[in-house]
């Protein structure tokens, strides 16, 4: 029964341009655009998942799906890959913003401070700034994440509510 539940969870796949990089982005649930959902129905949180390497995100789906069935189907679950380390089929769109940084602008985009500055550019340009964020990484993933919350604190870090100090 667990896996029926999980075969029915949409997961949609998208090949972007991040910092001049073909990225792969799998999405977990119905959301595939954060920015032009202005809905009541849009999420508040994002739960995201940084892979360790190889950094293929399809390997993190069976997680991505639990995790998204345990938390009620109630947030979007993205992973990403890294830079370099996925090529879209020829087949598929590689789908591009404006707001993309150039991958000149990072300095050594395959290199350990270029992935974690690739993750920051995706985010920035793909998440709404008001969107709180749940960072899971997997072994250098979670390096990337603590980076993250270190170099670009605006990104994830929000004011405890009146809630959350009960």
């Amino acid at each position: 029964m667990d896996s029926e539940l999980k075969e029915d969870i949409p997961v949609h796949e998208e090949f972007i341009l991040c910092a001049g990089v073909e990225t792969q982005v799998l999405k977990c649930g119905p959301w595939t655009n954060l920015l032009d959902d202005q809905s009541v129905n849009r999420p508040k949180l994002l739960i995201f998942i940084i892979p360790g390497n190889p950094g293929f995100p399809t390997f993190y789906v069976p997680f991505a799906k639990a995790l998204y069935s345990l938390t009620n189907r109630r947030f979007p679950i993205w992973i990403i890959s890294h830079a370099g380390h996925t090529m879209a089929p020829k087949d598929k769109n590689v789908l591009t913003t404006s707001e993309d940084t150039n991958a000149q602008e990072i300095k050594d985009i395959y290199g350990l401070s270029g992935q974690i500055e690739h993750k920051v550019a995706f985010l920035r340009t793909h998440v709404p700034k008001e969107m709180k964020l749940v960072l899971i990484g997997h072994s250098i993933g979670s390096y990337f994440c603590l980076q993250i919350l270190k170099h670009a604190p605006e990104l994830s870090l929000t004011p405890p509510t009146s809630e959350a100090k009960k």
